[in-house]
Formats: structure tokens, sequence, C-alpha cells
């Protein structure tokens, strides 16, 4: 699985901590770590949490990545504006129980946590479960376990209503404010993490064109 990492600007000093805690775990569970930015809180390219929610929309709808991990101060914006984007299902993390109760109800694409709210001694520790909970094993599999059933049904349903509620994701590039998709997509990494990953030709030609490359 692809992990794409956003860090926005509030936060971005915490960056190379919460990269290092998502890449000891995930990666010996063969997992493979993106890291989109921030990566300093000097960085030229400044992300918002808005920014963050429509580059994860980018990455999950071209399948450029196949889970998200971002957040910032209290992880609510992040998670708001994921869940503004089509294909997006995205939970408020702040501790290993939601992270697992997360990845075994809602099964979702996407995490925001909370980087300042909370963030105290051994929060890197925080983290590392957190992440352990959702991409150690099958996600999906339902709690309790005699609920999974009716869990897997409501997401699908769920699916299906976001799909009729929002527009597709191209539509969405071409109707946001460009300035906007430019700054999202300005990261010094994002040209040769998108482009080598991204499995969607209209959603890459369109980025491509919009000269955010």
């Amino acid at each position: 699985m692809k992990i794409a990492l956003i860090i926005e600007n509030s936060q971005a000093a915490k960056s190379s901590i919460v990269h290092d805690a998502l890449k000891s775990v995930a990666e010996p569970l063969g997992h493979q770590v993106h890291h989109y930015g921030m990566y300093t809180a000097e960085d030229k390219a400044s992300l918002t949490y808005v920014m963050n929610g429509l580059l994860a929309g980018i990455l999950i709808n071209s399948k450029a990545a196949d889970f998200v991990v971002t957040g910032c101060g209290t992880g609510m914006g992040s998670m708001l504006a994921c869940n503004a984007m089509p294909g997006v299902f995205c939970g408020l993390i702040a501790d290993p129980t939601d992270a697992f109760l997360f990845g075994q109800i809602n099964d979702g694409n996407a995490i925001a946590m909370p980087y300042a709210k909370g963030f105290g001694w051994a929060a890197e520790l925080n983290l590392q479960d957190c992440y352990r909970k959702l991409f150690d094993g099958e996600r999906g599999l339902g709690y309790p376990k005699e609920r999974a059933a009716i869990m897997a049904k409501n997401r699908g349903i769920l699916k299906d209503l976001k799909a009729a509620a929002c527009k597709d994701m191209l539509t969405v590039l071409k109707s946001v404010d460009q300035d906007l998709l430019k700054a999202a997509t300005a990261g010094e990494r994002f040209e040769e993490l998108f482009f080598a990953n991204a499995q969607d030709t209209a959603l890459a030609d369109y980025v491509r064109r919009a000269g955010v490359s």
C-alpha cells in the first residue's frame, strides 16, 4: 500500500517526528511512505489544512496513494477538508483505539491527527501505536464481529451517498481556484512522487496542464 503523508504549515516543525513514526511502523509491514511535505517550517511551499484536503483528493482519486495520513493542530480542519473531496473518507484519530475502530468499522482511506492538541510527552509513541492499529493486519473486519455485515453494508451506502453528493475529482480540479490548486501541489517533491504513481491519466494530465508541476 502507498501511504501519503501531508503536513500543514502550523505543524511543519514536527514533520520529521511524524514521518519517522509512520515509516518505523509502515515500512516493516511492507507499505511505502511517500512524504508530500511540508518538510520543515521554512519550506517555500506552505500547505494549509484546506490544501491538505485538496491534495488528499488528488492523491486518492488518481490512485497515486492508497491512504493519506494528514492532520493539523486539532486534526479537525484537515478532516473536514479531506471529507469535502469525492472518494475520500477521513477519520479524526487521536489515540490507538480511534485508529483500531476507524480501521475496522469505517475502513476509510485517510486520517487526520492532532499534532498540537494533546501532543506532549511520548507523542511519537502514540503515533506509532496509532499507525500500528491502522496498518498491521486486515481492515474492515468489523467490531464487534457480529456487526461486521451491517457495517460493511453501511460503508457501501455511505460510498454511494458521497458519490451522489459530490462532483468527480476532475470537475473539482477544473472548478476550484486555480491558485489554490497550484499552491496545494507546489511541494518540492510533488512532481517526483505524483507523476510516477498517478494511475488516472485524465487527472494527471490536468494537473500537468494546469502548470502546477
